[in-house]
């Protein structure tokens, strides 16, 4: 259930990470609005999944499910370039998260 939670709070740090960018400086109401509420549940995530999982590879887990994410979707949005180096350093990202969770 821990890595569940996790992996959702992750999810929701990509979530907040974009919202923050396109709040214009908390300028714009919907955007300020789902960095807040995403912001405060992935936080909450966090410290659940920190009940039962080590504070080093739930925050490790959190942050590259969160920077991978956030980097995927500006790049499929276009806000970023998509280059095959980018694209192997992200998938090495993601295969550190497997290997934090395999040697849990």
């Amino acid at each position: 259930m821990y890595w569940l939670v996790l992996i959702l709070s992750g999810v929701l740090e990509a979530v907040w990470a974009t919202a923050l960018g396109r709040s214009e400086n908390f300028t714009r109401l919907a955007p300020t609005a789902v960095f807040a509420v995403s912001l405060a549940a992935s936080m909450a995530g966090l410290a659940y999944a920190m009940r039962g999982l080590p504070v080093g590879t739930a925050y490790a887990v959190w942050v590259g499910i969160g920077a991978v994410l956030t980097a995927a979707y500006a790049m499929w949005s276009g806000h970023e370039p998509v280059t095959v180096v980018r694209v192997l350093l992200l998938a090495g990202i993601v295969g550190c998260v497997i290997g934090l969770k395999l040697t849990h």
